[in-house]
């Protein structure tokens, strides 16, 4: 089991640690619901230094990184950060990921913790345009502070103004660190996400300045499990739950950064092919008012009859209701309509509904 170089900490806060991606990672340090309200209300820290960082570099980077990923990466400017996915020659998904620019040359990719190996070989297979790939993984820690107070937290310890657009970055110096410091998220919240080499003595030393910064707002650490329930309740996607390689972007809700109509890129004709033929199933979000909660690989009935699976749920902490991701046939796909959670046996009714479930 890898540890990330917070560890000892996590143990000292007296955090539950879980095994997550090969790594030692806390799920919790008070309660999952009492962590997700102080995101959703204050300002949060997770540790995310388990997540992978790759580097492209050369006179062909832009092209690589656009062949190997669905999402149109020459409208990326330096500073820019694009979501993507990166797919087989089948249109099943290798991967979700963030696309950096850092310069015409140079991109940083930012994969799943659970795929950085698989990703990193993939990558290196279908490297024909002779770039350079560095996987960086093991040296940078991620700190991910969430929460409506973050920009004030992160201001004190940054070098630069904060003013930072959704899905942009800057490199800046954080307590003196030479970091990269981006704003995208993964909870629906304003946040900040910052990329720092270092050792353990490094990255505690940020950690607690952080913490510093934000004992006027009562910052807390936030686990894994926390983590889950807050992109849950925007429906963003888990790789591994509601996509991976069985799955294609298109049927995963991610036609939004599917763009056909640039050039040749990995899984292109596959995915060209599964529009033109229609979707025979798609991912939808659901919510039930019954007392029940609904977990990864539970059926989906209608009348009895088995029409998808549910790929993602939980019970919202802000909306104190079931709520769940899953796959159903594309005619029970309407939003409105009413499909059945199928829990030990018994059916409970849930209506299809539109994305995000908690409004941001």
């Amino acid at each position: 089991m890898k540890k990330t170089k917070l560890y000892k900490v996590h143990q000292k806060l007296g955090a539950k640690i879980v095994e997550f991606a090969g790594y030692q990672m806390p799920v919790q340090y008070t309660s999952i619901i009492s962590e997700h309200q102080t995101v959703r209300n204050s300002v949060g820290v997770f540790d995310v230094s388990h997540m992978g960082e790759f580097f492209v570099r050369g006179e062909n980077a832009l092209e690589f990184v656009n062949y190997v990923t669905i999402n149109d990466a020459s409208k990326l400017f330096s500073g820019r950060v694009q979501y993507s996915a990166m797919c087989y020659e089948d249109g099943g998904i290798v991967d979700d990921l963030l696309v950096y620019k850092l310069s015409d040359k140079e991109f940083m990719l930012v994969v799943n913790a659970s795929n950085i190996e698989k990703d990193f070989d993939w990558l290196s297979q279908n490297n024909k345009f002779n770039v350079e790939l560095t996987n960086k993984s093991d040296d940078y820690s991620l700190l991910a502070v969430q929460g409506p107070k973050s920009k004030d937290v992160i201001q004190k310890v940054c070098d630069k103004n904060l003013n930072l657009e959704y899905y942009h970055f800057f490199n800046a110096k954080i307590a003196g660190v030479e970091a990269i410091v981006s704003r995208t998220g993964y909870t629906g919240e304003l946040g900040y996400e910052i990329y720092f080499e270092g050792d353990e003595a490094t990255a505690e030393f940020i950690w607690d300045r952080i913490f510093d910064a934000g004992k006027e707002f009562n910052i807390q650490p936030i686990g894994l499990g926390a983590r889950d329930s807050l992109r849950l309740e925007m429906g963003y996607c888990l790789y591994g739950n509601d996509i991976d390689k069985t799955t294609n972007p298109l049927e995963a809700g991610l036609a939004w950064i599917t763009k056909l109509n640039k050039e040749s890129f990995l899984g292109k004709q596959a995915l060209e092919k599964s529009k033109s033929n229609g979707l025979k199933r798609k991912l939808v979000a659901m919510t039930s008012e019954e007392k029940v909660f609904p977990r990864h690989g539970y059926d989906l009935t209608i009348d009895g009859k088995k029409i998808g699976t549910i790929t993602s749920g939980t019970v919202s902490p802000v909306l104190e209701k079931a709520i769940a991701l899953g796959y159903v046939n594309s005619e029970d796909s309407v939003i409105g309509s009413t499909v059945n959670f199928l829990i030990r046996g018994k059916e409970y009714p849930a209506k299809v509904v539109k994305l995000p479930f908690v409004n941001k």
